[in-house]
């Protein structure tokens, strides 16, 4: 059987992520890892994933670039951009080349290229009939997806569906639990990356990935470390050392 390397990374990330899925796991820690695969198996600049509220808002969950994560911002606080029309619609939003679409998005395409994009795609994440969310894909030159790359994209959106829910069967009555866990999960490591940037004077983007990588480090849950980290004021100081000198140790 040969085999292009591309559906052999396509293949691995696959398998890699299911494995991950039959062991205990992080949701936050996962979906950032699958945004992160998203954007490199189709070759795009940035992945974020949305996901929506019990209030049918969305939320950002996870994004790979700072300039993805302020986009998708902007995109919710204008209710106007790709992933907004993908949610809606419930179908794929793809958009080759984003000058052609100034009247659809008059608001949205300017803080795209100002961002440094110049296209952008976004598939929906259903279950139980739902729409729970988008993944949204930002490239930084013109091009479509094509068909392998739609249902690349469609797969790994299915894995973030099955990561969120984790193993229970998708109703609404078991999505809803699961959307506020993960939502709630969201918050509390928003909060311990803003605490740790504060403190150790870094950027967001470096207090995320100190978090992560002193999880993996630990053997603990991303979510779980940020929690603490929030709420036990006995553990804090000796946590805070024990990160600070994690920090000196691998970010030089």
């Amino acid at each position: 059987m040969n085999e292009t390397p591309r559906e052999t990374q396509v293949l691995d990330a696959v398998v890699s992520l299911v494995d991950s899925l039959l062991v205990d796991f992080d949701v936050m820690d996962l979906l950032t890892d699958l945004t992160e695969r998203s954007a490199e198996l189709l070759d795009v600049a940035a992945a974020g994933f949305l996901l929506a509220d019990p209030f049918d808002q969305l939320q950002l969950l996870a994004a790979t670039t700072t300039q993805a994560h302020g986009l998708e911002l902007f995109e919710l606080q204008t209710e106007e951009g790709p992933s907004l029309d993908c949610y809606t619609t419930g179908q794929p939003v793809s958009v080759a080349d984003l000058g052609t679409a100034v009247r659809r998005w008059p608001r949205f395409v300017p803080a795209a290229v100002d961002a440094g994009f110049a296209s952008v795609h976004a598939v929906p994440m259903r279950a139980a009939g739902l729409v729970l969310g988008t993944l949204g894909l930002f490239g930084t030159r013109p091009g479509a997806l094509s068909d392998a790359d739609l249902l690349v994209a469609q797969t790994l959106a299915h894995i973030a569906c099955v990561t969120i829910l984790q193993g229970q069967a998708p109703t609404p009555a078991t999505v809803l639990p699961q959307l506020r866990s993960a939502l709630t999960s969201r918050v509390v490591v928003e909060q311990a990356k803003g605490f740790l940037r504060e403190i150790l004077d870094l950027s967001v983007e470096e207090s995320f990935d100190l978090l992560r990588s002193y999880s993996h480090a630990k053997g603990e849950h991303l979510t779980e470390i940020a929690r603490r980290l929030m709420t036990d004021r006995h553990s804090r100081p000796v946590m805070i050392a024990d990160l600070t000198e994690f920090a000196h140790r691998t970010m030089r």
